[in-house]
């Protein structure tokens, strides 16, 4: 009995030394344990547009699966049409502009929390087009015409709203019509509509179908406007902090590499896009912002408040969940 008592115990030993010299504790391959995680399968909704590219680069590289999660993507257009969706749970985290954000806020629908900003603007990446033969030649003749946008109320119309008030044209005097962005050429060119607001890809695929650009939207009032973020709902952030976390970690990492490579941006936008990678190389690209600041998403709010997009004043820090680490800034 003695004897077998020692050999159970030298058993026991050398199997936990074995899997101590394999990393068996998961102290060694990966970052400190950060806590449980609440959920590890996630699903996220994406645009078809450049800047869901680091939710792509970090499951490509395998960031996701170091802090424990497995990532399947849905492509949406904006998050105000697949609200059921992101309510009862089938979407945990999603991208938006920050103007949907912003409204759905505002709009009491539900409160959302901004964990990871995405993308912030330049010239050339969207625009107003018209077709080659349209008689529409400067901002102001949009006046009385139909525009085709990705979604109502949204960055396309604020955008766009900056700038035709600097033309001396409301908002109200132009007819905004919801389009996806894949089917906006094809409304142009059969005369469906007058102009249609478009970003990349979709914008130089139209120019180069024989589309012209009757107006740049990140210009003027709307130059380095943060564009979108990825968000969920404050309940969900409530529910999973840790899991939040470790999203975050891992999407900062792609961030930073979208925001210096571009050759990692073009391995994955063609996944998600019908944009070859030779184009993603040379097309008009935002910035990728490399921190989360509430203080320069403020602006967005500002300007839709200045617009009468809200009801009320909006305060983008109580939306913010800080990076880890971090403070609010």
């Amino acid at each position: 009995m003695e004897s077998g008592s020692v050999l159970r115990a030298f058993l026991a030993f050398l199997a936990v030394a074995t899997l101590a010299a394999c990393g068996g504790t998961g102290s060694v391959a990966g970052p400190a344990p950060q806590g449980s995680l609440e959920k590890t399968t996630l699903t996220i909704g994406v645009s078809p547009t450049p800047s869901s590219a680091p939710v792509f680069i970090a499951d490509r590289k395998g960031f996701f699966k170091t802090e424990g999660l497995t990532v399947k993507t849905e492509i949406i257009q904006a998050p105000q049409a697949v609200m059921p969706k992101i309510l009862n749970g089938s979407i945990d985290i999603f991208k938006g502009s920050y103007v949907s954000l912003i409204n759905i806020q505002d709009s009491g629908a539900a409160r959302m929390k901004i964990v990871s900003d995405s993308l912030q603007a330049a010239p050339g990446i969207a625009g107003v087009v018209v077709r080659k033969d349209s008689p529409l030649q400067t901002p102001r003749d949009l006046k009385g015409r139909t525009i085709a946008v990705n979604s109502l109320n949204n960055l396309g119309t604020m955008s766009m709203s900056a700038h035709l008030k600097a033309h001396e044209v409301t908002p109200d005097q132009v007819k905004f019509v919801a389009i996806d962005f894949q089917a906006q050429l094809a409304a142009l060119t059969s005369g469906q509509v007058d102009a249609a607001w478009m970003v990349e890809p979709f914008l130089s695929a139209a120019q180069q179908a024989g589309a012209r650009l009757l107006l740049d939207t990140n210009t003027g009032p709307t130059d380095a406007l943060p564009i979108d973020g990825l968000a969920a709902t404050d309940e969900w952030v409530a529910r999973h902090p840790n899991t939040t976390a470790a999203f975050q970690r891992a999407v900062a990492k792609a961030q930073r590499l979208a925001a210096t490579n571009r050759a990692e941006l073009a391995e994955v936008v063609p996944l998600y896009t019908q944009t070859p990678k030779q184009a993603v190389m040379t097309m008009a690209m935002g910035t990728f912002p490399t921190s989360l600041s509430a203080k320069r998403i403020q602006r967005v709010a500002d300007l839709m408040y200045e617009l009468g997009y809200l009801k009320s004043k909006v305060d983008v820090a109580s939306m913010v969940v800080p990076e880890p680490g971090e403070a609010a800034g």
